[in-house]
Formats: structure tokens, C-alpha cells, sequence
């Protein structure tokens, strides 16, 4: 951000005390997934419960509904994203022989492309 752009961000912010408190979790919240800091999780959606903000609280609350998947998810290292571009590439493999070809062919379109 340029120096304009931050005084402006500070000028706003300071008109709004709700939007403030907005930009401050969600700053909270950019560090919890980029630093994969999914420990610090249930305090931070704590501390969103707390300031009662209608759309920041909803989707905090959310999140609880499978806490430990996200958590996880916020953690560890691996991802299924190798494995979701492959059943990806099957499945358009799948659409574009609908009702042309038989298993055989589909069979060598996936192993062979």
C-alpha cells in the first residue's frame, strides 16, 4: 500500500470503530492461514463471538462445525490437490465419451493421455 492508501485505510478505520474491529480479526485471520497457525484457531473464533459482528461471527461459528478438519487443514503440511487434478482430468475424460465409447477405450484414454 502506498502511504496515501494507508492514510486513507487509517481514516476510514477510525470514522468506523466496527469496521476496525472487522480488520483487526480478519488480519488475525490471515496470519492464522498463512502462518499455518491453526492452533491459535478457537481463540480467534472466540474473540469474533465476543464482538458479536453479524457476518464475521456467522462464518466463525461455522467453522466449529467440524473444528478439528480445519484445524488440520490449517496445520499440516500435505494437501489432496495432486490427487483432486487427476480424478479432475478422469472425470472430463468420462464427459467427453458419454455414450461414444466403451470401458477399453476409456480405460486407454486415462492411462495413455
Amino acid at each position: 500500500m502506498t502511504e496515501d492508501d494507508r492514510a486513507a485505510l487509517k481514516n476510514v478505520l477510525a470514522r468506523c470503530p466496527e469496521l476496525d474491529t472487522v480488520a483487526g480479526h480478519v488480519r488475525d485471520f490471515g496470519e492464522i492461514l498463512s502462518g499455518r497457525l491453526g492452533a491459535r484457531l478457537p481463540a480467534w473464533i472466540e474473540a469474533v463471538d465476543a464482538s458479536q459482528l453479524p457476518g464475521l461471527t456467522g462464518f466463525a461459528l461455522h467453522l466449529l462445525r467440524d473444528l478439528d478438519a480445519v484445524t488440520a487443514g490449517l496445520t499440516l503440511d500435505w494437501s489432496s490437490g495432486g490427487i483432486e487434478g487427476s480424478v479432475n482430468r478422469i472425470k472430463k475424460i468420462k464427459r467427453q465419451l458419454y455414450g461414444r465409447a466403451g470401458f477399453d477405450l476409456l480405460r486407454k484414454m486415462i492411462l495413455f493421455q
